[in-house]
């Protein structure tokens, strides 16, 4: 990302970019290995908790693999992130109460019902997002980046992509694993708030108040293990504010990329990092931009929207005067 890296002085910053996948995010990696475990096992339903990303990708499999989907989602769910999950025929319950809670009933109600929950820290989630780390190793020859940094809520992709890191490093493919970071919003911050605290568990941290919905879990069922990895690795973890996100977004816009809130974590934290002196410049960055704008057009609505209108006859002299704004 040249035009990004001379913002932040970073001469070796990039941007594995999720939002190509079939339905705009990372969770596609885990939701074919999750879909093709529940087939193998004979089960006829699916299911997943879901903050909009995950809902959109496990209804999007389990049409093509035909088999009844049900997707948990928060009382308070978008309507744009609801359309993205209906369209493929999955049956949809919006649920009240602590969503933190919600991912450990549906694993027992799944469970007495024979309904194959496919949740953020299932085992073949994590092997799927596994392939995110491979692909890094692939596509800059096989020279590990210095630095990763992972928007992080339930913790399984992060879980993920350091296993992935590990396994090319064990196999003789990488010299080294890099540092990661995981950052949240400081409005939904369990695991760095015990990572800062010096706890070895997170605890519930109330009722999430962020823009970045995706990474709003206030209970998140890998926080542990993602404590774990961190202290072991020599990881860091941070937060960053909705105003840092929201001007991250608009910064990724700068090249091209639509990200969500969430998916513009890492960018919110780079100023931080390099000021601080934890980054240097000639280091090489990976940020991982987890998920695409396109169902999360609210946190955007607020920034200015310019639009000019005027008669066919005046079409010249329209142009003429934009090229004054470049």
């Amino acid at each position: 990302m040249k035009k990004l890296g001379e913002i932040f002085k970073l001469h070796n910053l990039y941007s594995k970019n999720e939002t190509m996948n079939p339905t705009w995010s990372f969770k596609d990696r885990g939701t074919i290995c999750g879909v093709q475990y529940a087939l193998d096992r004979g089960y006829s339903e699916i299911g997943t908790v879901s903050t909009g990303n995950m809902g959109a990708s496990v209804a999007a499999y389990g049409a093509r693999a035909g088999l009844r989907t049900h997707i948990l989602v928060s009382s308070s769910i978008e309507l744009e992130k609801v359309i993205a999950i209906s369209v493929y025929g999955a049956h949809i319950i919006k649920m009240e109460g602590d969503y933190g809670r919600l991912y450990y009933e549906s694993l027992r109600v799944g469970g007495e019902l024979g309904i194959c929950f496919i949740n953020s820290d299932h085992p073949l989630r994590i092997e799927g997002s596994k392939t995110i780390a491979f692909e890094i190793c692939e596509q800059m020859s096989f020279k590990p980046p210095d630095w990763v940094i992972v928007p992080t809520s339930s913790g399984g992709n992060f879980r993920g992509i350091v296993k992935g890191f590990i396994e090319f490093r064990d196999l003789g493919f990488i010299d080294r694993l890099p540092r990661f970071i995981v950052v949240q919003a400081a409005g939904c911050c369990p695991i760095v708030q015990a990572f800062r605290e010096g706890k070895e568990e997170i605890r519930h941290f109330g009722r999430p108040k962020t823009i970045a919905h995706g990474i709003s879990n206030p209970y998140p069922p890998s926080g542990n293990e993602v404590l774990r990895i961190l202290r072991r690795l020599h990881g860091i973890a941070l937060t960053v504010d909705d105003e840092e996100i929201l001007k991250a977004q608009l910064l990724l816009a700068r090249e091209g990329i639509f990200a969500q809130p969430a998916g513009a974590v890492p960018i919110a934290a780079l100023d931080g990092l390099v000021s601080n002196g934890i980054i240097d410049g000639n280091e090489a960055v990976v940020c991982v931009t987890t998920g695409a704008g396109l169902k999360y057009l609210h946190s955007v609505r607020q920034v200015s929207h310019e639009v000019t209108k005027v008669p066919l006859e005046q079409l010249g002299s329209a142009l003429s005067n934009a090229r004054l704004g470049y």
